[in-house]
């Protein structure tokens, strides 16, 4: 029994450990935290950056292990926390788009010369839309 125990203590540590890193593997080769840090000037905050990710992971791993866990900081930490889950999932896929060479080839489809800021922002807007009607109707329920 206590060898069974072991090997799945065993198994979920190994797996655990193989999808953050390869999580920070795609944030590493997608180049999102230097991108952020380029376009914000802020090269001596790199320490924070990393101290930010490192405590985000962290805290992912133990709400995501432990989900009857109650976290007692308020609606307002809600907000914070999905504000910056939000801006960390769009940069993500922005960066993956970016690298994947998507925003090139769909204007090129639509014959798109000016507007890249305009599509990307009605994007986020929509997809903000899309995640509040999807949340306020339940439909994940």
């Amino acid at each position: 029994m206590l060898a069974k125990q072991m090997f799945l203590a065993f198994l979920g540590l190994a797996s655990g450990l193989s999808v953050a890193a390869g999580t920070f593997a795609l944030i590493v080769s997608l180049k999102i935290v230097p991108r952020i840090i380029g376009k914000g000037h802020t090269a001596g905050r790199i320490l924070l950056f990393e101290n930010a990710i490192i405590l985000g992971g962290i805290s992912g791993c133990i709400v995501t292990v432990f989900p009857d866990l109650v976290i007692p900081f308020g609606s307002s930490f809600l907000i914070l926390y999905g504000l910056f889950s939000g801006i960390q999932v769009g940069c993500l896929v922005m960066a993956l788009a970016e690298i994947m060479n998507v925003f090139p080839i769909m204007f090129r489809r639509f014959h798109l010369k000016m507007g890249l800021s305009w599509v990307i922002t009605f994007m986020a807007i929509g997809k903000t839309i899309g995640g509040l009607w999807y949340f306020s109707r339940q439909i994940g329920q």
